[in-house]
């Protein structure tokens, strides 16, 4: 079965979870064609990230001519569908987040991707996040297009769901896909009732590279390590706070800060007003190879995240038999056994996370070697790639034949 994966940015630094999906597909038998509206902004540094771009068209790459000529074609060679495509798309704009411009935009996005998808036979379209990718999607589907589906992460879905139209773009999906419980919980809110049955939590996954990757003994050195975007929603500022108390403390320590974003320079600036220069890094993004050794070289890992949809980098961490430090927000629960591989804290909450930081790099041996073991254990219980694929594989397979029928 051929099917097409629809990102509005692809890939980027933190999408190997999407990766490892569409290769734990192919590995099924499913061909997978790669789209994206637009390419990432940055440098991509990962081996694997490089070549998967080289997989992936990029639909904006037809330039604002390109998008008009395939409005005309359209209209002219299916005008009754693409008056339906056109009302879809004024009604979606109305009291949308981006207004009935751009959606008229995703119109023309999707009259490229529909003569790209037909070329190619995709009998099915499933994108990635529920924001302006599923809205191209549906309306590739109103032009006669192919039934599309789409996995929901939060949190900016449960941000914005009425200017998103996520109920709209529930309704009238084959099915849709969470990658937790909490997920499913907030997608419930907003669908109608009777859709609830085609909604389905399929987490995200790991591959054999983690998940059968040998035990390695803990760093003597106090190292903790915080893998993530530098924005306002993982909660780096809060990190950073408690960094300082550590050091009032006179705890030793060291952290890295493996990422970057838009506040890199005001974090940079909170580490100097904390006096931490010599005992916090930024890093910068770094490659798949790269951020295994950090987690590695690090005695735990810690994400004081305020808002999420499920760490895929916690994950990573656990796999690699390192404890972890999380918030109870999202799905993280659903991961992190407070106390059995790792603690949980409140969001926003600078001194249970100072003082989870603190028994962390306190905290015997032997007790941190036991908590690795119970994370790498459920890491492998519930987030095995090939496995969740799987599942996957059985929603399109089951929606294909209803197609058929």
């Amino acid at each position: 079965m051929k099917i097409a994966y629809l990102i509005n940015q692809y890939p980027q630094a933190s999408q190997s979870f999407i990766r490892r999906e569409i290769r734990a597909l192919e590995a099924q038998g499913f061909q997978v064609d790669r789209f994206t509206l637009r390419t990432w902004d940055q440098n991509l540094v990962d081996p694997d990230d490089q070549a998967e771009k080289a997989k992936t068209r990029v639909v904006l790459d037809v330039g604002p001519l390109g998008l008009v000529v395939a409005l005309i074609r359209t209209f002219f060679t299916h005008p009754l569908r693409f008056l339906r495509a056109t009302a879809l798309a004024l009604k979606l704009g109305k009291g949308g987040e981006r207004g009935r411009l751009y959606h008229l935009i995703y119109l023309a996005e999707a009259c490229v991707l529909l003569g790209w998808i037909t070329k190619t036979g995709s009998r099915h379209v499933h994108a990635h996040f529920g924001t302006n990718s599923v809205a191209v999607a549906m309306l590739v589907r109103e032009l006669g297009g192919p039934p599309y589906s789409f996995t929901c992460h939060g949190p900016e879905e449960f941000d914005r769901p009425l200017t998103l139209k996520l109920r709209e773009k529930i309704t009238r999906a084959q099915f849709v896909v969470a990658v937790s419980n909490y997920g499913r919980s907030q997608l419930f809110r907003w669908a109608a009732t009777a859709d609830w049955p085609k909604i389905h939590v399929v987490h995200c996954g790991l591959d054999a590279s983690f998940l059968q990757s040998t035990a390695t003994d803990l760093p003597d050195v106090p190292r903790l390590l915080c893998i993530g975007r530098l924005a306002e929603q993982k909660g780096q500022f809060l990190l950073i706070e408690a960094a300082g108390r550590l050091r009032q403390q006179n705890i030793p320590f060291e952290l890295t800060l493996a990422g970057d974003g838009p506040l890199r320079g005001e974090i940079e600036a909170l580490i100097g007003r904390h006096n931490l220069a010599g005992q916090v890094t930024i890093t910068g993004w770094l490659s798949n190879a790269d951020v295994r050794q950090q987690i590695l070289a690090a005695r735990a890992i810690v994400l004081p995240s305020f808002a999420e949809g499920l760490p895929v980098v916690l994950m990573e961490a656990m796999a690699m038999r390192r404890p972890v430090i999380g918030t109870f927000v999202a799905g993280i629960p659903e991961l992190v056994e407070s106390g059995k591989s790792g603690y949980l804290v409140p969001a926003g909450c600078v001194d249970r996370l100072a003082e989870a930081m603190r028994t962390i790099l306190e905290e015997d041996v032997e007790r941190l070697r036991a908590m690795g073991r119970e994370g790498a254990a459920r890491v492998a219980e519930r987030h095995d790639a090939a496995r969740e694929a799987q599942k996957l594989a059985l929603l399109f397979q089951a929606g294909s034949k209803d197609v058929a029928k």
